[in-house]
């Protein structure tokens, strides 16, 4: 190759923003250890999900993808880093739906605007909500029974969840305004202290993950009164979704989405994405996913994109409705 050959192509990648070494890195990705940064304790449903298809991302791309637990700040201090991080494709974040559509509006300087400076190669998976009430404590066989039955209360129902902000609280502020029901909010660190207060008839109700809930459902001990997902869940095919309970405009699930820096190159985002489709089409790690209250997903960058958008405005409503404002 001559001189003036490799001047040119030099030139070319530069018209496109790209150095050489950028250019080089698009085409042969990854080329070394990629970090998958989780910006939650270990443990939890994000970390486990993402850490089923981290570890297929080894099988299928030939490298090291080493899990970082990065929490803090309602997951921000995690994805931050992700942001900020050089744009090769050796550093990605687990995002959820906090990260694109709920935190915006709570908190007041956001370390990062995930419109802006995010790109996200994939939808990654789903967790639905689950309305539950403890069997010994609520005689309701079906949603509406219970509406009925709360109603009837003179001082209402309450409604425990993981705290404020949460897609669990905030589908319970959504909850309490479709149906009219008087609910107080009981804030707790998580299921594990929501549940035995929901045991002991401390707290009367709960919107929360399906994850967290599946085995009090399996024993008895709770009952499911409906899915907040679009269909029946997978698991739960005798549990109605909310629209055909009877309350209408409730499709609310938890998910997530790889995050990539907003200036990757599109070869190493649409890489992803496409090992990803694979990754998602195996019905071994399907079932994986359903066992662990999840659904695994897959989409183009664009359909992300598009998804996070819609997103936006539904939980900027109800975050109204909370009566939450930035702090």
């Amino acid at each position: 190759m001559s001189r003036r050959t490799l001047i040119r192509g030099a030139a070319a990648t530069a018209a496109l923003g790209l150095s050489p070494a950028r250019a080089q890195n698009a085409t042969n990705w990854p080329d070394h250890t990629v970090r998958m940064i989780v910006p939650y304790p270990a443990g939890g449903s994000t970390d486990v999900l993402f850490r089923m298809v981290s570890d297929r991302f080894k099988e299928k791309l030939g490298q090291n993808f080493v899990v970082e637990n990065k929490p803090g700040a309602s997951g921000n201090i995690g994805i931050d880093m992700v942001a900020k991080s050089t744009p090769d494709g050796h550093m990605i974040g687990g995002a959820t739906v906090g990260h694109f559509a709920i935190n915006q509006f709570l908190i007041k300087n956001m370390p990062f605007d995930a419109e802006t400076d995010l790109i996200a190669p994939s939808l990654t998976y789903e967790l639905p909500n689950v309305a539950v009430v403890a069997t010994q404590h609520v005689p309701a066989k079906t949603l509406q029974e219970f509406i009925a039955w709360a109603k009837a209360r003179p001082n209402g129902i309450s409604i425990g969840s993981p705290g404020p902000g949460t897609t669990p609280h905030l589908s319970g502020v959504l909850f309490a305004a479709r149906t009219g029901v008087n609910a107080v909010h009981v804030p707790f660190r998580g299921a594990a202290q929501t549940i035995p207060a929901m045991l002991s008839g401390d707290v009367t109700f709960a919107v929360d993950n399906l994850a967290s809930y599946i085995s009090q459902i399996e024993a008895g001990s709770m009952r499911a009164l409906a899915v907040t997902s679009a269909k029946r869940w997978p698991t739960l095919t005798d549990v109605p979704t909310m629209a055909e309970a009877g309350v209408k405009d409730f499709i609310v699930t938890s998910w997530g989405a790889y995050v990539l820096p907003a200036a990757t190159p599109a070869a190493i985002v649409n890489k992803l994405s496409a090992v990803h489709k694979e990754i998602a089409s195996d019905e071994a790690l399907q079932k994986r996913f359903l066992a662990a209250g999840g659904r695994i997903l897959s989409s183009t960058p664009d359909e992300a994109k598009a998804f996070a958008a819609k997103e936006v405005t539904m939980w900027r409503d109800v975050v109204r409705l909370s009566g939450l404002t930035p702090q």
